[in-house]
């Protein structure tokens, strides 16, 4: 006979929020107080029910009561389940040699394996949306598709040998060779990476990518490479779309064996938007490598060569291929325009193939690359350097992407980048489909089949439907030759645009794309890539939002507060510009700042990896993994919101597209598969009242049980809450510049203050600004607190003089 008794201390007293028994042949059950609902006394050893499992002998009736044991499903309460499961698989309980000394001399029963609530968890998620709406915010009234897209037919077997195998047993060098000495034009696919990015801003999740995965190693096992990684996807994974970004690393790693995987490497900064310690952007670079990586595309916001080459370096230490990009802005063709010249792009090249690299890029993130542009450029570089492989990546936001591609092909491309049709165009990449039909008969064919393509493009044009809301088409509905005047990347385009929306300048996005030219000349004609491209289009927006022209901000550069970007980038955080920074704004901006010089990343001090792995199993228990604590040294904060994320509503990333954006419909059943031979039936039953908590009850049916789960109505209590705004005619009343949310609060009610002095941190979309006092005096009373969320001019305190 064994019982299921509850662990809490004397103190504690719990509600069981889900009881379900295990039951069968050979299992007897004497129940006590357990039924969902009930409330558990915190006296000590309360029984919850008494199992009782019989069979021929111990062995058998052990593992009936395992396997009941295993059925049990209590949830609010904690049981001795576990302890008792960690006793039925010990030998010496089986052979029935136990004394009284057995738990102590076996602690290892105490080994306990944590339950993982995932059920429960998901259904919290499920009726948070329900009740809430999207979790990642959403910047524009539309709702996903609810049509299901068609998976093209897969072949059974393992996927045809692709460059990947070229790779593995040539190593980066040959591999490289092969490439050059290949015939016909070679195609690297964005369409897992940069064109959603470009389109959708970034929100396309795993789940869809690996639908598609193995269809695209079966018929396209004849590309360069499949770009699935880096940019803004790393961060965005955890940000938004709430998973692990290695694991999709991994998981896709698995389903497409044959096809070399590319990412996008930030140089110095890795895939994050500031500058890490060397040892930092080293370990990146070989995690990612043992995770399936397999091309490092390299660059540098500013080409700054310092941090490429550092960014280089960690990519070749980890045994991966290095591609070193150049970023191209400006036009080589016109003889106007002479700052970033013909001249200045291959003395970068020299630098770059000196330095080792194994692939040149041109890397045109805003599509100003005209055909006769890239007929000079890559014909120079075909002049300069014949035994090296050039790619060339753009996008297609004016529309004049495959004939670059193909006049940069005629000159002696060897690789250029394309997404699938109907994720193509605009500001994603140039058509998979237009070049492989352009180049078909001619010598740049590209051995890839139409019909492959159309099936590819069919399943992209449905699931693109699930992203609705982040589409760029429900305000971009054409290529725009704005482009070559306002040089926005693609990448960056539709993130801009969702950052207009949020900080509630969605009808002035025109305006936006105006002043991100103007702000462009105010930081001095910069190349306009992550994270450069940030800064820019933070100004542009703080311009709009305050109603600044680019002559206004230079007259009132020393007292206007800037978007912390805007800051850090002049004192040198990213690096030095071509040509140097502008005076006298720079001097105007920074007064008595400190300046970085040279190398920004060159004065941090090593990361300590073992201590802060250390610092997260001490906060999350030993389920930390050597990918965790990169995501951790990349971006602690997201990584810690992740975490908790995880921790309340367990592994959304198993959901349907529309379920985790927009939630079930009342009455609608649906299954969710846990894992392989693990799926959930469940059905959206009602919404409660609102209670006097703020909560609202949401009832489910889970595998043919009722269960609920009480969710906080956000908007009920935010109803509920009034937050005072600040009166323009009242002097020392501090409003918020904008909408966002509280970082840090600088200064403390009864403080004095100088005018400038910072106030406090604010962030919004991922564009921090500083506050900074308008006058000097002291600090009366202060509104918000950090993780305050905020509207433009909610009062934020308030200063005497």
């Amino acid at each position: 006979m064994l019982s299921n008794r509850s662990h809490y201390p004397k103190s504690d007293c719990n509600e069981a929020k889900v009881f379900r028994s295990g039951e069968g042949m050979g299992i007897r059950l004497d129940s006590a107080s357990a039924f969902q609902g009930a409330v558990i006394s915190p006296h000590y050893d309360s029984l919850l029910v008494k199992v009782i499992a019989s069979g021929k002998d111990l062995p058998a009736a052990s593992a009936k009561m395992s396997r009941a044991l295993a059925e049990f499903r209590v949830r609010g309460v904690k049981t001795n389940i576990p302890f008792l499961q960690n006793v039925l698989s010990n030998n010496q309980f089986l052979n029935g040699t136990v004394d009284t000394q057995f738990i102590d001399e076996n602690q290892d029963l105490f080994n306990l394996k944590p339950v993982q609530n995932r059920a429960q968890k998901l259904l919290h998620y499920l009726g948070h949306v329900m009740v809430n709406g999207p979790t990642t915010p959403i910047p524009v009234k539309a709702k996903p598709s609810s049509i299901d897209p068609v998976i093209p037919l897969v072949p059974l077997g393992e996927p045809p040998v692709g460059f990947r195998d070229v790779l593995l047993r040539e190593g980066p060098d040959g591999f490289a060779k092969a490439v050059r000495a290949h015939q016909g034009l070679l195609l690297m696919d964005t369409t897992f990476r940069d064109a959603h990015q470009s389109l959708l801003a970034t929100r396309v999740r795993t789940h869809d990518l690996k639908r598609i995965a193995p269809f695209v190693a079966h018929s396209f096992s004849n590309l360069f490479s499949v770009e699935n990684w880096g940019g803004a996807t790393f961060d965005v994974a955890m940000r938004f779309l709430c998973e692990c970004p290695w694991k999709r690393l991994q998981e896709l790693r698995a389903l497409m064996p044959n096809v070399p995987f590319q990412m996008l490497l930030r140089g110095a900064n890795a895939v994050g938007y500031t500058n890490y310690p060397d040892n930092a952007v080293f370990k990146f670079c070989e995690v990612a490598k043992e995770n399936g990586m397999d091309i490092f595309r390299v660059f540098d916001s500013l080409n700054y060569l310092p941090n490429m080459l550092l960014g280089m370096e960690a990519a070749g230490a980890a045994g991966g291929v290095v591609e070193a990009a150049i970023s191209y802005t400006g036009d080589v063709s016109d003889p106007t325009r002479q700052k970033y010249s013909l001249d200045y792009y291959l003395k970068l090249a020299d630098e770059l193939v000196k330095a080792g690299t194994h692939i040149l890029c041109i890397k045109d993130m805003a599509g100003l690359l005209k055909p006769d542009s890239g007929r000079l450029l890559v014909g120079a570089l075909r002049d300069r350097f014949p035994d090296v492989p050039i790619h060339v990546h753009t996008h297609d936001t004016a529309g004049a992407g495959v004939a670059a591609m193909l006049a940069c092909a005629e000159a002696g491309a060897d690789i250029v980048d394309v997404a699938v049709d109907s994720m193509a165009g605009m500001t994603s990449q140039p058509s998979m489909g237009a070049i492989v039909a352009c180049a078909k008969g001619t010598k740049l064919n590209t051995g890839i089949s139409l019909e492959k393509v159309f099936d590819y493009s069919e399943y992209w044009e449905v699931t693109r439907g699930l992203y609705a809301p982040f589409d760029c088409t429900a305000t971009m509905k054409s290529g725009n030759a704005d482009v070559y005047e306002n040089e926005i990347p693609g990448g960056q385009y539709t993130n801009l645009h969702f950052q207009a929306h949020s900080m509630g300048l969605g009808n002035k996005f025109k305006e936006v794309k105006k002043s991100y030219t103007e702000a462009n000349k105010l930081l001095g004609d910069l190349i306009k890539v992550t994270p450069s491209s940030k800064i820019v289009g933070d100004l542009a927006q703080f311009m709009v939002q305050n109603s600044l022209t680019r002559a206004e901000v230079e007259e009132r550069a020393d007292e206007l507060s800037f978007p912390l970007s805007v800051v850090e980038f002049l004192q040198g955080h990213i690096g030095i510009p071509h040509g140097g920074f502008p005076e006298p704004f720079r001097s105007k901006v920074l007064k008595s700042l400190p300046r970085v010089e040279g190398r920004p990343g060159a004065s941090l001090p090593p990361m300590d990896f073992q201590g802060l792995e250390k610092q997260l199993r001490d906060a999350h228990g030993d389920e930390i993994t050597p990918e965790d604590v990169m995501s951790a040294a990349m971006y602690p904060k997201v990584f810690q919101e992740f975490k908790e994320f995880t921790r309340t509503f367990g592994p959304v990333d198993c959901l349907d597209t529309r379920l985790f954006l927009d939630g079930p419909k009342i009455a609608e059943e649906f299954e969710v598969e846990l894992e392989r031979g693990k799926t959930l039936h469940i059905k959206a039953l009602a919404l409660g009242d609102l209670n006097k908590a703020g909560q609202r009850e949401v009832f489910f049916e889970l595998n043919g049980q009722l269960r609920s789960v009480l969710v906080k109505d956000t908007v009920a209590m935010k109803e509920m809450h009034f937050h005072p705004k600040a009166l323009k005619d009242v002097r020392g009343q501090i409003g918020a510049p904008m909408p966002g949310k509280v970082v840090e609060v600088k200064v403390k009610q009864g403080q004095k203050v100088e005018k400038g002095q910072p106030l406090c941190v604010l962030s919004a979309m991922k564009m921090e600004t500083v506050v900074n006092s308008p006058l000097s005096g002291t600090v009366a009373k202060i509104y918000v607190t950090a993780d305050s969320t905020l509207e433009g001019d909610d009062l934020i305190l308030e200063i005497t003089e």
